[in-house]
């Protein structure tokens, strides 16, 4: 599988990393991903073009995926890498299609930690008043 030791090498110390940063199960985030596209295994494997028998064993950590895999994974479900590998992140897009706003909010970092607290609870607000108003729309 390995043309050298050094790249065996660089698999095994890939592959310690993923699980030490990992705090949350790859393996779980990666099905519910594909539980909520509604797809089985197999359309998860070629919508994500990636070998779809290790897709179980991705599902429950038997295997750690490769970089380009991970990245294959990111793509299709169309999530940051980090979220995919670490718990705590926050879900969002591995592209980003509005970089207007992006660079306006790295302005943030210029206000005073009132106006960022302030901020924050701004965006709360329109965040939570979005998923109400998708919800009523769901419902109604």
């Amino acid at each position: 599988m390995f043309d050298t030791p050094a790249a065996s090498k660089q698999h095994t110390s890939w592959v310690t990393c993923v699980q030490e940063v990992a705090a949350v199960s790859l393996g779980k985030r990666l099905k519910e991903l594909r539980r909520e596209k509604g797809w089985s295994q197999d359309e998860f494997a070629y919508n994500a073009s990636i070998d779809g028998r290790q897709v179980s064993r991705y599902e429950n950590d038997k295997v750690v995926p490769s970089v380009q895999v991970i990245i294959k994974m990111a793509k299709c479900f169309d999530v940051s890498i980090d979220y995919l590998l670490v718990e705590e992140v926050r879900r969002r897009p591995l592209h980003v299609t509005d970089n207007g706003l992006i660079e306006r909010l790295k302005d943030i970092q210029e206000l005073t930690e009132e106006d960022q607290a302030s901020l924050e609870h701004i965006l709360d607000a329109l965040v939570a008043k979005n998923r109400i108003k998708s919800l009523a729309s769901d419902i109604g």
